[in-house]
């Protein structure tokens, strides 16, 4: 058995569980490669981390789910559901306990800490880059991430391999499995400005055309933070009687998508699919579901590396694309090699064929 080691917090058990089983089929091994690691707090909130085993010259790969609000602590008497910042910290109470005797170590957060703050205007905190500064002060070799909200971030440690993976071959093939898909009436849509890229690339995969939403807001008033959007301004193809997916990294209440699909349903489209590497609902389940029975969109795709509640995942409008062995076969490739290019490489170019077949059969 290699050196080869994963450790996967509570926050992501069910991933870390299929990861090690796609790595045992991988590798024909009966050994898990998984360690276990112990996570406990104090009725203050203070918390202790212990790793049951020797991780001495073991290449470490810590996987976490930042962004899983269902792990829970006793807080003086009351129930306390964890955030984002303690995830985080617990990661760092696991490199802390390693005492630096492994051989490399590898932080997975496929959900990137703190990614919706990347960047600052005036005098906001720039949250993401401390993040990653702190974790390569800590001895981290590497990081890798999904989908980042804005890879830029990296620049914050230009000494540090940062490694953002797309889901986008997983899913495609996935809606492959589940659409009926026609070439010849296929638009991919981004919801605004910041995801023309991510819908530029599921363009290029699917050679169809790509537009794009642009958000006009009003710059005078301030809500939740954020100024308000007063219109949603069309550029590009006509929707009309078009298979149209919706592309995007996250959905946090998911009011943007929304106008979106109803946007598009107005203007004729055929069958409107949203596609979102994280599905946060932060609020808005009542909306996307009221939103799905007047028709307004038919599905809506999503991955499963970052939490989702139970109730979600049982609606029928809801599709989780399981990105397990793609992680595994990363991880794996990171390993041997130092590098994971050949796995991205390798899985765009059989979807390329794949879809090639596919669509063919329907010409």
């Amino acid at each position: 058995m290699s050196n080869l080691r994963i450790i996967a917090f509570e926050n992501c058990k069910e991933l870390g569980e299929k990861i090690d089983s796609h790595l045992k089929r991988l590798t024909k091994s009966n050994d898990t490669y998984t360690i276990n690691v112990v996570c406990s707090r104090f009725n203050n909130g203070e918390g202790k981390l212990y790793i049951s085993e020797s991780i001495r010259e073991k290449d470490l790969y810590i996987l976490s789910d930042v962004g899983n609000y269902s792990i829970s602590y006793d807080f003086y008497g009351s129930k306390h559901n964890m955030a984002p910042d303690e995830h985080y910290q617990d990661i760092k109470r696991v490199i802390s306990a390693t005492n630096g005797r492994f051989s490399k170590m590898t932080v997975i957060m496929p959900l990137l800490y703190q990614s919706r703050q990347h960047r600052r205007k005036e005098r906001e905190s720039l949250d993401c880059a401390l993040a990653l500064q702190e974790l390569e002060r800590l001895g981290v070799n590497n990081i890798i991430t999904f989908d980042c909200h804005d890879p830029n971030v990296s620049n914050a440690i230009p000494n540090l391999p940062f490694e953002n993976v797309f889901a986008t071959e997983t899913i495609i093939k996935e809606i492959f499995k589940q659409e009926d898909i026609n070439k010849d009436h296929l638009l991919t849509i981004s919801p605004d400005m910041g995801a023309m890229e991510r819908a530029r690339y599921y363009a290029e995969i699917l050679s169809c055309d790509v537009g794009l939403f642009y958000k006009r807001r009003d710059l005078s008033k301030l809500i939740d933070g954020k100024n308000p959007v007063v219109e949603h301004v069309y550029l590009g193809k006509n929707p009309k009687d078009v298979t149209v997916f919706v592309i995007d990294d996250m959905i946090a209440s998911g009011g943007s998508m929304l106008d979106v699909a109803t946007e598009l349903k107005k203007r004729g489209a055929k069958k409107v699919i949203l596609v979102a590497t994280f599905a946060l609902f932060t609020a808005g389940i009542e909306k996307f579901q009221k939103a799905y029975e007047k028709g307004l969109f038919d599905r809506l795709y999503t991955t499963n590396l970052t939490y989702i509640p139970k109730e979600i995942k049982e609606k029928e409008w809801l599709q989780e694309v399981d990105c397990s062995e793609q992680l595994a076969r990363i991880i794996l490739e990171h390993s041997q090699n130092g590098k994971i290019d050949e796995v991205q490489i390798q899985d765009e170019q059989k979807l390329r064929n794949d879809i090639k077949v596919k669509l063919g059969e329907k010409e």
